[in-house]
């Protein structure tokens, strides 16, 4: 054999013994990889089998005032000749108060209980093993929920209701009601994931250290397949005031003006149905005059001591600041896959705009973050029109790529010297949040609170708004997300007025002639936005007295009070018990760090199961009595789903993208090619040398 050929062949071998290895991550059975706002179902070939069963979503959303009622129906079909068993996970808004789940089979209505976490998965194994048709609703993150269905037999057709109820707060006098339709991929380092399926854990290794979730692993449709499902979303408002303003920017829709302070909106059904549930929806709207439902709102069941109270107050208006001292910005910039091609060029767009508009006595600098950081300066440089060049060229020249390495990123951006004299310092996180460690950067953020205040920038069509919004909570800042690059001007705009005039600070809450307990948030953070201040508490005893708010605005001292006597009664319903609950909720949350805390976790469990709320520690199981499959063998199956609209297939790091080849795999096959070209040529050039 030619002396070439033989260590190529040898070559070869090695490259195809290492290719099962390397592609066949996918295979691996029982691991739970998809994420979707539909049913994910588990890995399934045979014949006979429905691999995607489910056939329609629908989401129906009330809006009274400024409180939105939403009901989320998931219909779906087992089409083939062998029982089922699947699991979904679905996004959520992050401020749903999750309180009720129901399950309909036939003419069959099973309403869900909520009990602790373990105990509902203990009530949903044994069903399942007994052949009953069972649900299970958990919550992986305040914004991301995952759904088991055990024992779907042919021919079923089964719906699950899931019903929640947010408050929706005006900024500069503008409402937005957020859906989001898909969860976007999650980044946990470079640890593949590993099956441990009979203890329903996962054992991937996070980039924090500690275990990752099995959500957190998808496989997704390959770019530009839409689901097969459909989606449909109605909307109607009553706006309780004429409407001035109604829109959807995000998505093709239809809307009726019934009265001049009713109105409807559905999406369009002239446009692919399946097509809309790859990004957040967004209807915005106005009320006459801007005005604001500002107020004190009370609640107290029958014979009850005890009530809750909600008190929506405008701040005072923004005025110019007579002088505006100099600040120190550092811009966090995530550089990672999954800001690949529209995210990272509305990032640039965003960055220029930010950085454009720094005056020439604050300085700045810049951290780019993927697997590793890279900074512009060590030291802070001045906002000269020569540095402000430098930082734009840095990020001009980069190309997405890698894991989204944030908490490192944050650890090197907050040990930065900072200039020297009074400046103010503010960091600026802009990334897609697409990573599982949130809880971690939530107390990172606090820990260095002294240090700087944090703004965060979520920049995508189905951003990570639990990140944004934790972060800016945690950092006292104020969030934003970014849908589109024309969005990047105006985001900058707001931005910079935030910080050269915050509308309150120093603000405090008291209490005259009433018995008020467990107020949120407490303390109240300075406000940035032209948002009113929004406090939830319990009261107790009559409806006297009142809630006294001061603080400092532009024009000095600001104060306000509300009168319990005048407050408008929402007795006999309980929206505000549930959404006080959710406020106490997301603070607990926020502090978590990943069950590390017993006491939160005892806190939150407790509040879940006294208000039936769906939490990080409880979850809502229904079970149908009636044993509908006796042999209890249900086949799992599992369905791909699609990225988020923008993001790049690049976003799925290390897992598969269904039906579309392991970059491994293509590297294999060119080194391959490439080789026995090599070897070909060196036969052909030493068979030319010998004949001559």
């Amino acid at each position: 054999m030619n002396r070439f050929l033989r260590p190529t062949l040898t070559f070869l071998c090695c490259l195809a013994g290492c290719a099962p290895r390397l592609a066949a991550q996918d295979d691996e059975p029982g691991r739970a990889r998809s994420e979707s706002p539909y049913f994910q179902v588990l890995s399934a070939t045979e014949p006979g089998v429905d691999a995607l069963p489910l056939k329609d979503t629908q989401v129906d959303v009330t809006i009274a005032g400024m409180i939105a009622e939403v009901a989320v129906v998931q219909t779906y079909t087992n089409e083939g000749s062998v029982p089922l068993e699947a699991k979904y996970v679905f996004p959520g808004s992050t401020r749903a108060a999750v309180h009720g789940l129901t399950m309909v089979i036939g003419d069959r209505v099973v309403r869900a209980k909520i009990q602790q976490k373990a105990e509902a998965r203990r009530t949903y194994e044994a069903a399942k093993a007994a052949g009953k048709t069972t649900t299970l609703l958990e919550q992986q993150r305040p914004n991301v929920f995952e759904m088991n269905l055990a024992n779907i037999l042919p021919g079923d057709e089964i719906r699950v209701e899931l019903r929640y109820t947010e408050l929706l707060v005006p900024e500069d006098g503008e409402y937005a009601f957020v859906y989001p339709t898909v969860v976007g991929p999650r980044y946990v380092g470079d640890r593949r994931a590993l099956s441990d399926e009979s203890a329903g854990a996962a054992t991937t290794a996070s980039d924090s250290g500690r275990p990752a979730e099995p959500w957190t692993a998808t496989a997704h449709l390959p770019p530009g397949e839409a689901p097969r499902a459909t989606f449909g979303l109605t909307l109607d408002l009553a706006a309780g005031v004429p409407i001035a303003q109604l829109a959807c920017a995000t998505h093709a829709v239809r809307i009726v003006s019934t009265q001049a302070d009713r109105a409807s909106l559905t999406l369009d059904p002239s446009v692919d149905p399946a097509s809309h549930a790859n990004r957040d929806v967004i209807v915005r709207y106005r009320i006459a005059g801007d005005a604001v439902h500002a107020g004190l709102i009370t609640s107290r069941a029958p014979g009850a001591e005890e009530g809750y109270f909600l008190a929506m107050i405008q701040p005072p208006a923004r005025v110019e600041p007579a002088a505006i001292p100099p600040r120190d910005y550092v811009f966090i910039v995530d550089v990672s896959g999954s800001m690949h091609g529209f995210p990272l060029q509305t990032t640039r767009q965003l960055l220029t705009d930010l950085i454009a508009a720094l005056r020439p006595t604050d300085t700045f600098n810049v951290v780019l973050f993927a697997g590793s950081a890279a900074t512009l300066s060590s030291a802070p440089v001045a906002a000269t029109p020569e540095n402000l060049a430098r930082a734009i060229v840095l990020l001009e020249r980069q190309q997405a790529g890698g894991g989204t390495e944030l908490l490192p990123a944050l650890k090197s951006a907050l040990a930065l010297p900072r200039p020297d004299g009074p400046l103010a310092r503010t960091f600026v996180v802009v990334t897609d949040g697409f990573i599982a460690v949130e809880a971690e950067a939530f107390a990172l953020v606090r820990q260095n609170l002294d240090r700087a205040n944090v703004f965060a920038f979520g920049i995508g069509a189905s951003v990570n708004r639990h990140l944004i919004e934790g972060l800016a909570r945690a950092g006292q800042g104020e969030p934003f997300v970014v849908t589109s690059a024309g969005d990047a001007t105006a985001s900058a705009a707001r931005f910079r007025a935030m910080i050269e005039s915050p509308v309150l600070t120093g603000v405090s809450v008291a209490f005259d002639g009433v018995i008020a307990a467990d107020v949120t948030p407490y303390p109240v953070p300075d406000v940035f936005a032209q948002r009113p201040v929004v406090l939830y508490g319990r009261w107790r005893g009559a409806p006297t007295g009142r809630l006294r708010l001061a603080g400092l605005g532009g024009a000095g001292g600001f104060a306000t009070s509300l009168d319990f006597a005048q407050a408008a009664s929402l007795d006999g319903s309980r929206v505000l018990e549930l959404l006080w609950a959710r406020a106490q909720v997301r603070a607990l949350e926020d502090d978590e760090l990943e069950g590390r805390d017993p006491d939160r976790i005892s806190a939150i469990t407790q509040l879940g199961l006294r208000h039936g709320l769906l939490t990080q520690h409880t979850s809502f199981v229904a079970v149908d009595e009636v044993v509908r499959n006796p042999a209890a063998s249900a086949l799992p199956v599992k369905q791909p789903v699609p990225l988020p609209q923008g993001v790049s297939p690049s976003a799925v790091g290390g897992q598969a993208v269904a039906t579309t080849p392991e970059p491994a795999s293509v590297g294999i096959v060119f080194i391959a090619l490439a080789a026995l070209g090599w070897a070909w040529w060196r036969m052909r050039r030493d068979g030319v040398r010998e004949a001559a």
